[in-house]
């Protein structure tokens, strides 16, 4: 009859049955969103680099400036292919590096990421007096790595294993992300070699 109230087993239903809904809608769209990363391809021990996207870029990207320093293998082929091999952004704690351009005249053998942060990279450079037969050098990735005395809360650290030597300056901050990215590039385009110490 028109007016009288539903039963309360039938209005249960009637309640229920949009809630149940949405939680159905939930849970497919989460169990479609694990297929889709499933499918993406990539090894099980891929890093979360690889996985995820980048963070977005923040900064700026007004050209640096960079004095010269002496490098004599700068202008080298092997600087030539490690360069052109460089990521485009860097990792950074949370934060996005992004390539940064080089003011004219720009050194041979040198790039740069960040603003806030910087990231300097030079190739070519002389052997480091530091390099010594009993001095410490961390392997990342397959590179070996001498850190240098720094100052101003940043760290250069020198590949002291190829054909080049690479110097790395990052802020103290930064993490091991610049150090992880750019000895891949490093491993893929310059062989590996005996360290020579200075002495």
């Amino acid at each position: 009859m028109a007016g009288q109230p539903l039963p309360r087993p039938v209005l249960a239903v009637v309640i229920a049955l949009p809630l149940l809904l949405a939680v159905c809608a939930a849970v497919l769209a989460i169990v479609a969103g694990d297929n889709a990363s499933d499918t993406t391809g990539g090894n099980a021990g891929d890093t979360a680099r690889d996985t995820a996207a980048p963070p977005p870029a923040t900064e700026a990207s007004a050209p640096l400036a960079l004095p010269a320093v002496p490098a004599p293998a700068a202008g080298s082929p092997d600087c030539a292919r490690l360069l052109a091999a460089l990521p485009e952004w860097l990792p950074s704690g949370t934060a996005r590096l992004d390539r940064r351009p080089l003011a004219t005249p720009a050194p041979l053998g040198a790039a740069a990421w960040g603003v806030v942060q910087t990231v300097i990279l030079r190739c070519g450079l002389d052997r480091p007096a530091e390099l010594t037969a009993t001095a410490t050098l961390l392997d990342v990735s397959g590179v070996q790595w001498l850190q240098l005395p720094g100052q101003d809360a940043t760290s250069t650290w020198v590949a002291v294993d190829r054909p080049v030597y690479v110097a790395l300056t990052q802020p103290d901050d930064s993490g091991t992300g610049p150090l992880q990215d750019v000895s891949a590039a490093i491993k893929s385009t310059l062989s590996e070699q005996p360290v020579r110490p200075v002495r």
